[in-house]
Order: structure tokens, then C-alpha cells, then sequence
């Protein structure tokens, strides 16, 4: 396989939401792409998640027989091993070894092809985690909505809705009213209490955006989100490269331009994970590449982006 010319690699992204495949031959030239649905098997189900990948698998592949998969690199959110899903890939024909990881592993792996480093992640939850030797060393907060995660977006969500309750009179309190669809305070409550925690979440894009508008109760939620994010970085107490990954850290918002303001203040140039299903496979081809890790990486996932 060294020789670069047999045999392709397959990497994903598994998460509550979806399933990303990428199709890569061993030298990092990406041949397909595929998606399907959710591939969190604490969520999903094991069963549905194992489905899910296997048809972003097949999808990646377009017409290409499985059997020219090498390797396999699933990177999972929630608890998840090979077993979950080996069997049914194993049944769609590929017969390359399947190697589960964190979805902080591939997450880190698609932000730079460093050995060890730092991962901070805001998207729907938040965790910071260091990486060595593509497993997870430590982590630092990641505890769900209800204990913590703190600087995600369901929890920019939750404060907006606790500021609107508290404050009803403001511009912003009618903004997050109109979104959730209520008309009073205490429909606020109620509506809250029955936990809709996808639309709470999805009230993260109006805090940033009324935070680019200068509104203070938007801004006030915003700077401590970037405070606690900042903290649960530091909480690791490591050194090395960190990658910021999750939509609200690579995507255009005021989270991330106060995260990369400390960080830059402290000298520190974070790059920006890319693409996990990719990062994914570059660590399914790296055994079996003929290129340097280093140069593999760039192949798969172009010049480091450094934010």
C-alpha cells in the first residue's frame, strides 16, 4: 500500500445531527463525498447510527465497490466503538479495518497534524480537550446542557431567554419572544419549562446577531460566553497548537472574535478545524501513505488556516 497507487481510505463525521463521509485515496486526493443521517449511537440509537454511516459511506463511494476501502476512520460523538459499527460496514463490503475515535480527535486532526494540542469546541455543546497520539489525554467541561456547557449554543440560548424573562421590556426580550413565538412573560416560562431545547438552541443566532448590533443584553451574554470558553481552555493547562472547531468558533461571530482576541492578546495563533470527516480520513491514510503526515494533511485538507 506504501506505493500510493492501491487501495482508498474512508473517514466520517458522525454526529447528532448527521453523517459526513469522505473517500480518499492513501495519497490524500479526495474521490467522494456522502452524508446521511444522525451517527451518535447514545442518541440515535446504535443501530440507526450504524445505518446512518454506513449509508454516508456508500454515498461517498458513488460507484466504487467497497472493497477498495483500506481503512476506516470514524470520528463519534457520544460513547461509541469499533463493534457498533464494524459489522455493518463489514456487510456493505469494506473490508479494511474500522478504527472509532472522538469526535474531538478528528475534530482536532482536521485543524492541524500536530502529534499533541488543544481542542476547543462551541457548537451546540462545548468542551476543550487536549489530544496526544489521536486519543483524548483530558477534558474540560462538555457536561451537557444542564451542568454545564457553558459558551455553547443552547446555552446562549437559555441566557437569552432568562435575560427576556427578566427584562421584558427590552428590544432584545421582544426579539427572543418573536422567535419562540410568545407574547408574554409568562408564556416565556412556560415554553421554557417544557425544555424545546432545539429552538432554545437555535436562538444562538440571534444573540450574535443582536450583539453585532450592539445590544446589551445580547453583548453581556455574549462576553461571558467567550469568558467561560476562554476558561475552559485554560483549564487544561497545556501547551501546543489549539484548534478551534464547532459553528459558533469557525463561523463569522462575535463568539469567535472574543475567543481569538484573548488568544491573540497571549500571542497564541489557534488554527480553525476545517472538515472532520476529512481529518478522519487523513488519519485512516497516514499508515498507509507514501507522503509525510505533514504534507498527507495539506493534501486532504489544504494550508493550515490560521485564525
Amino acid at each position: 500500500m506504501k506505493d500510493g497507487t492501491m487501495g482508498y481510505v474512508v473517514g466520517v463525521d458522525a454526529g447528532g445531527t448527521a453523517s459526513t463521509a469522505v473517500v480518499a485515496t492513501v495519497d490524500g486526493v479526495v474521490v467522494g463525498r456522502g452524508r446521511s443521517g444522525p451517527g451518535n449511537p447514545l442518541t440515535a440509537g446504535a443501530r440507526n447510527a450504524a445505518a446512518s454511516v454506513t449509508a454516508a459511506v456508500r454515498d461517498a463511494l458513488g460507484g466504487r465497490s467497497p472493497t477498495v476501502i483500506a481503512a476506516a476512520t470514524l470520528g463519534i460523538a457520544g460513547p461509541a466503538t469499533a463493534a457498533h459499527f464494524a459489522p455493518a460496514l463489514a456487510a456493505l463490503g469494506v473490508p479494511g479495518p474500522v478504527t472509532v475515535v472522538g469526535d474531538v480527535v478528528t475534530a482536532f486532526a482536521a485543524g492541524s497534524p500536530a502529534a499533541s494540542g488543544a481542542v476547543l469546541i462551541a457548537g451546540t455543546g462545548a468542551i476543550a480537550a487536549s489530544v496526544r497520539a489521536d486519543a483524548v489525554e483530558r477534558t474540560s467541561d462538555g457536561l451537557g446542557w444542564l451542568l454545564g456547557d457553558e459558551g455553547s449554543g443552547r446555552w446562549l440560548g437559555l441566557q437569552a431567554v432568562r435575560s427576556a424573562v427578566r427584562n421584558w421590556s427590552a428590544p432584545f426580550a421582544t426579539r427572543v419572544a418573536a422567535q419562540a413565538g410568545v407574547s408574554t412573560a409568562d408564556e416565556m416560562v412556560y415554553w421554557a419549562q417544557a425544555l424545546p431545547l432545539g429552538e432554545i438552541g437555535d436562538l444562538a443566532p440571534l444573540v450574535c446577531a443582536a450583539a453585532r448590533s450592539a445590544d446589551p443584553h445580547a453583548t453581556a451574554i455574549v462576553r461571558e460566553a467567550v469568558t467561560h470558553l476562554v476558561r475552559t481552555l485554560d483549564d487544561l493547562g497545556m501547551d501546543g497548537p489549539v484548534v478551534l472547531a464547532g459553528g459558533l468558533l469557525t463561523g463569522d461571530t462575535p463568539i469567535r472574535d472574543g475567543v481569538l482576541a484573548i488568544l491573540h492578546e497571549r500571542g497564541l495563533i489557534p488554527t480553525t478545524s476545517r472538515d472532520p470527516a476529512a481529518g478522519a480520513a487523513w488519519l485512516a491514510a497516514r499508515p498507509l501513505s507514501r507522503l509525510p503526515p505533514t504534507a498527507l494533511h495539506k493534501a486532504l485538507l489544504g494550508p493550515a488556516d490560521n485564525a
